[in-house]
């Protein structure tokens, strides 16, 4: 298995690619090989923790073909225990280490939050249940001056979330936190911008903390 480093180069290179228009063919052959991947024990070389958004798929987005890719979606790219505990077990169980929280421009879990500060009530019970969890990121934004430009706020909360979702799984997981300090486990956060096709690794990248 590839270090942090060399799967953050890989997943680089990838987006390059997906931003420039051009495509691996290694990788589009791979959906043809998905009877030789049914027998074989996994080997994602990275763990993605995105949104759901349809117009956001972590394996087009990094050019990457079938069996690359460890991916978690939900709304909001949220962290809860079922997201934290499927990052555990590809870390434990297939050696991965590099993780990365994946955020993206214009996200509709964003804006939710957003509307619901401004007008509680506005959701259902379990939309709010997403809310909740974006919240502590979003609401001191809302209050600030940031708050008075609405698309600096879905801007600047989008990001104030993805931080915090890495953060979450950094120092919220006994067995995260032991793979980080010993055994070379990566997490970063990043933004996907829908109108370019580009990533933009900004959170806990090597050197940078």
């Amino acid at each position: 298995m590839i270090d942090a480093k060399q799967a953050l180069q890989r997943l680089r290179d990838g987006n390059e690619r997906f931003a420039t228009n051009v495509r691996s063919l290694d990788n589009l052959l791979s959906q043809t090989q998905r009877g030789q991947f049914a027998g074989l024990r996994q080997e994602p070389f990275a763990i993605i923790l995105g949104c759901s958004d349809s117009r956001a798929p972590a394996e087009m987005v990094f050019d990457q073909g079938l069996g690359d890719l460890f991916v978690i979606r939900v709304a909001g790219n949220i962290v809860a225990p079922s997201q934290v505990g499927s990052v555990e077990f590809a870390a434990t169980e297939f050696g991965t280490r590099l993780v990365v929280v994946l955020g993206h421009t214009h996200c509709g879990a964003i804006q939710a939050t957003v509307d619901d500060l401004q007008r509680p009530g506005s959701h259902s019970d379990n939309v709010r249940s997403i809310v909740n969890r974006i919240r502590p990121a979003v609401e001191g934004l809302v209050a600030s001056d940031t708050g008075r430009d609405p698309t600096g706020l879905i801007e600047a909360a989008t990001r104030a979330n993805v931080s915090a979702s890495a953060d979450h799984l950094r120092h919220g997981s006994a067995i995260l936190e032991e793979l980080i300090a010993n055994d070379g486990l990566l997490v970063v956060g990043a933004e996907y911008n829908l109108e370019s096709g580009r990533v933009d690794f900004f959170d806990g990248m090597p050197g940078t903390d």
